[in-house]
């Protein structure tokens, strides 16, 4: 059965506070793969870092999706720029987060479609992401944002969590 709709005018966007940390870690574990690697209701100083880090770089953002006042979605959007195409700025983004009661009804589209206007303005060329492969509902869902699967991506662990 299809969610019902949800009219999206009535959503809002802005760059998180750090208020909004314990939200953004429940969503961040509102998902398969998350829920055994986050630390809902912690209290652990990383999470608090991290924040501060990312809030203080003028290429990082957390931009979060609200209903009514509640954060309801988020994703991290990070401007890069780069010497090759003649220099152009890429924005990746991360960390795509819908609650999951409200999956299905365009917020994540709508939320992506809100950072790549703030990627444009801050000219980017190109927007990318990755996703893990076990999230094939995913895949679909960017290809039909536009996103092409061009490249394989690779990663490699390079530290324990307790080190970063």
């Amino acid at each position: 059965m299809r969610p019902s709709s949800l009219d999206l005018s009535l959503l809002t966007h802005r760059r998180a506070s750090r208020a909004d940390l314990p939200r953004l870690l429940e969503l961040l574990a509102d998902d398969v793969l998350g829920k055994n690697r986050e630390g809902v209701g912690s209290d652990d100083p990383a999470y608090v870092s991290a924040f501060q880090t990312i809030d203080g770089d003028r290429n990082q953002h957390l931009l979060v999706g609200e209903l009514n006042g509640r954060v309801i979605a988020m994703l991290h959007l990070t401007f890069i720029p780069g010497l090759s195409r003649r220099g152009a700025w890429r924005a990746n983004v991360e960390s795509v987060r819908v609650d999951s009661g409200l999956r299905g009804r365009g917020i994540g589209g709508w939320l992506i479609e809100q950072a790549i206007a703030l990627a444009r303005a801050h000219g980017c060329r190109f927007a990318q992401l990755t996703s893990d492969k076990r999230r094939t509902e995913a895949h679909a869902f960017y290809g039909r944002l536009g996103f092409t699967a061009s490249h394989e991506g690779f990663k490699r662990v390079l530290a324990t969590q307790s080190n970063h």
